[in-house]
């Protein structure tokens, strides 16, 4: 939710190591020609250019035929290898979270009960250290636990099963992922995550558990130590991405065949820079109820829009590559799973908790 800036001591573009000169070199110094101008820019542009490693586009498509049912069919016939997965919140909208900014029904447009200057305040760090409750209200609504992962969800993990999932870059702070069971090193939660918190003054780490004690009880989440605010891991505006995010684009998308683009409409910036770290020969599929303006390119080489639900494509995908009875096995086993763990966690609540949970539903 913030840019970041990387830079180092470095030699300026043109900085080279030159002999002294004499003083009969300098006066006999000419102006340079314009020709020898344009050959030097030209030089320096170029030397430039190979810095940044600016890709060449392929003469070709990435595939013969750039459609959803080309893609299916050229994974059938010749696979993919390297696949890394970006997300965002429409991958989880189908579990009963609602996106962000969807009208009507996204998060901003129902924060009003939180008597916001502005809907986005509630991830703003200075709103928060001025009034936190609002931010904490809500994080008791989504905190992790609520909902039960999707079946994209559940397609990157058989993703990760598979051998082919290089890494998932997420918006989410669901932890939907970390339920599905997709490992936390294949993970880079850039706009963080519950799972760990700290303290805002002395930074002293606190337990999800810890956290999850305080929200539901009402308790305003304070250090044991210093008497400061303790937030949960999550990235606000003003707060700087997690390290990871920055570190290792590079290296994952280098070989990386197959980027799937997933419930995002590459809004927010920086994560959706991302999709700039894909070669040329790398196939992006979108997977997104909206058109993204990027992928409608008249001169495209490597796109592919699917434009509805998440879980209807994975579903397609499953069925085109006979993963079905895979995919619905393994949501099976691990749904099953989370509602026995769910449960458990609801016998250990105090009778005072559940009680009130009673009531809220079976109102009179």
């Amino acid at each position: 939710m913030s840019n970041k800036d990387e830079a180092g001591p470095s030699k300026k573009p043109n900085e080279q190591n030159h002999p002294p000169r004499s003083d009969s070199t300098e006066r006999e110094e000419v102006a340079p020609s314009p020709s020898s101008v344009l050959e030097s820019i030209r030089a320096n542009l170029t030397h430039l250019f190979s810095r940044l490693s600016v890709h060449q586009e392929p003469p070709a498509g990435v595939i013969p035929n750039l459609t959803f049912d080309g893609f299916l069919q050229h994974w059938k016939d010749h696979g993919f290898k390297k696949i890394i997965t970006l997300v965002g919140a429409g991958i989880s909208t189908s579990a009963g979270i609602p996106d962000f900014r969807t009208p009507g029904t996204g998060l901003y447009d129902n924060l009003k009960k939180y008597d916001l200057p502005h809907p986005t305040d509630i991830f703003e760090l200075d709103y928060f250290l001025d009034n936190p409750k609002p931010f904490f209200s809500l994080a008791k609504e989504l905190y992790p636990g609520h909902f039960t992962p999707t079946p994209t969800h559940y397609f990157i993990r058989l993703l990760n099963d598979k051998g082919l999932l290089v890494r998932h870059y997420t918006q989410n702070i669901d932890s939907l992922e970390r339920i599905a069971g997709i490992p936390e090193e294949k993970m880079v939660e850039a706009h963080g995550t519950f799972h760990t918190n700290h303290c805002l003054e002395c930074t002293t780490l606190y337990s999800k558990e810890w956290m999850k004690d305080k929200l539901f009880t009402d308790t305003l989440p304070l250090c044991d130590h210093c008497g400061g605010i303790v937030k949960p891991d999550i990235v606000f505006f003003g707060e700087n991405m997690p390290e990871s995010f920055y570190n290792m684009p590079t290296e994952d998308f280098k070989d990386c065949d197959l980027l799937f683009i997933m419930g995002t409409s590459l809004e927010v910036y920086p994560f959706a820079s991302l999709v700039g770290y894909a070669e040329p020969s790398c196939l992006r599929v979108l997977i997104n109820r909206n058109v993204v303006g990027k992928f409608t390119s008249p001169v495209n080489k490597r796109d592919i829009s699917y434009v509805g639900d998440c879980d209807d494509a994975v579903w397609k995908i499953a069925e085109a590559l006979g993963w079905t009875a895979e995919l619905q096995a393994l949501i099976k086993k691990e749904t099953g799973q989370f509602e026995k763990q769910k449960t458990k966690s609801v016998s250990l609540k105090p009778d005072s908790e559940k009680s009130k949970q009673t009531k809220d539903k079976n109102p009179k």
